[in-house]
């Protein structure tokens, strides 16, 4: 990011879309000053690194949204791969997987950005996806409210070393009362209105 003081700079612009002439053409069109461009599964599952990388041509950093969630070592791993041949800006771990995960994608961004010559990428902690209500914890056996999880993860996430987490935008000003006042919080989903259900 160039500029942390301007709105622009704090957008990222997801291309969603298995299609790799659009997905690059658009980061090229998108010009100076934004934050970066959010490549996710649907993306990197039909182009892998080679993808990444052609749209990180246009000179944007890059959110690798994977929503790493696995055995510490298996995490560790993926995030090591991703660090090393995609070089992201920033990138993403469940905070259900527990501390031992986190703390291995930790590690393992830090190493491999090391090893790379790089700069580390950010590891932000999915706190609860905003597409989960009462009704889904309660079938998952969470007996709590959306927030009070939300807070619960974060706080953990952040003791743990975490750079941030991803939340609702609903969620953002409990997470700096309740966790830290200069939390990263990444939020999600915003839709041109033409999109919206």
């Amino acid at each position: 990011m160039t500029d942390t003081n301007t709105a622009l700079s704090r957008v990222f612009c997801a291309i969603d879309t298995t299609d790799l002439d659009h997905a690059a053409g658009l980061a090229k069109r998108l010009g100076p000053g934004l934050g970066g461009v959010k490549l996710g599964l649907e993306f990197v599952n039909a182009h892998g690194p080679a993808g990444v990388r052609k749209v990180a041509e246009a000179g944007h950093p890059i959110f690798l949204d994977l929503k790493y969630h696995d055995i510490p070592n298996t995490v560790a791993g993926a995030v090591r791969a991703a660090t090393g041949t995609c070089q992201p800006f920033m990138l993403n771990v469940h905070a259900s997987g527990g501390r031992a995960m986190m703390e291995a994608a930790r590690d393992a961004a830090a190493s491999a950005a090391h090893a790379a010559g790089t700069a580390k990428p950010l590891v932000i902690a999915v706190t609860v996806l905003t597409s989960l209500d009462r009704g889904d914890l309660d079938d998952l056996g969470f007996q709590c409210d959306v927030g009070d999880l939300v807070l619960s993860r974060a706080r953990r996430a952040f003791e743990l070393g975490c750079d941030g987490v991803i939340s609702s935008g609903l969620e953002v000003p409990a997470l700096r009362r309740s966790v830290n006042p200069g939390l990263l919080v990444v939020t999600p989903g915003i839709r041109p209105v033409e999109n919206r259900p």
